[in-house]
């Protein structure tokens, strides 16, 4: 089976249940617990957006002239408080439109311990899944992307907006009281809040009352150790296929990260 890889499909199930998409066909990972599993890379990666070939990889998949011209490639999707929509200078307003100037989510989730995220309000529970989260929880829903940047910079004086994915991959997260910890966090923001509502109206930012999602990842053996395949340095990664978290394979032998590797042609066997 071979073709050019793109990010884990999850479904939010009891483990979450994983596919692997190569080309056009998406093997159910579930199912090759405990077997040995070989991706080896080909050599050739086909931008993501325009499909042509190109030597390196730009913004997880892309060619270097789409990655320079596409808005879902632009600074402000890693960092959505510098959004420049409002300025008229976003790469494809229309694009801006469909998914930055639409409803979004402030959470709270427990990855490698507590951290502060958003969503769209359409990836909802993938985010959580693609970040390791075994506990999520919205807190507030905003009306835009900059808003939602703007709270999470907020609460990020406070608590982290990253994850560590080493702990994250070992393991290390124990269980939380996010709804604790949201009564503790927000009055430390409530001046910020305050600010934004006077900038964007009192309907802008809606507090939330939702309960804690949980998430179970079918990983059967969490690494004590990290260690990284990496398809620029090896094409080619075996290994017993242990578990998988967030857009991580775990093996016996290291771990690799799918997304990263988006738009790689790999073939795939076990």
């Amino acid at each position: 089976m071979q073709g050019t890889l793109s990010k884990l499909k999850a479904t939010l199930t009891n483990p979450i249940q994983y596919q692997l998409p190569i080309g056009d066909q998406l093997i159910n990972l579930n199912d090759y617990f405990g077997q040995e599993v070989t991706l080896t890379f080909t050599g050739n990666i086909y931008c993501c957006s325009c499909g042509k070939k190109t030597k390196k990889s730009y913004s997880q998949g892309h060619c270097f002239v789409c990655m320079k011209k596409l808005a879902s490639c632009d600074m402000c999707i890693m960092k959505p408080e510098t959004c420049h929509y409002d300025q008229g200078t976003c790469r494809e307003p229309e694009w801006g439109e469909a998914n930055c100037m639409i409803p979004h989510y402030v959470y709270l989730a427990n990855t490698s311990g507590l951290k502060v995220g958003i969503t769209r309000h359409t990836q909802i529970p993938t985010r959580w899944i693609d970040q390791g989260a075994t506990q999520a929880l919205p807190i507030f829903k905003v009306q835009t992307r900059l808003q939602s940047g703007l709270v999470e910079v907020a609460l990020a004086n406070f608590i982290a907006d990253k994850t560590n994915w080493r702990n994250m991959l070992k393991g290390i997260n124990p269980e939380l009281d996010l709804k604790q910890s949201a009564q503790k966090l927000i009055p430390q923001i409530q001046e910020k809040l305050d600010e934004l509502a006077q900038l964007f109206g009192a309907t802008a930012i809606e507090r939330l009352d939702e309960e804690v999602v949980d998430l179970a990842f079918p990983v059967e053996d969490y690494p004590t150790k990290i260690s990284s395949f990496n398809f620029d340095k090896d094409p080619s990664v075996t290994g017993i296929l242990k578990g998988i978290k967030g857009q991580y394979l775990i093996f016996d032998n290291g771990v690799i990260n799918i997304r990263k590797f988006t738009s790689y042609e790999v073939s795939f066997s076990a």
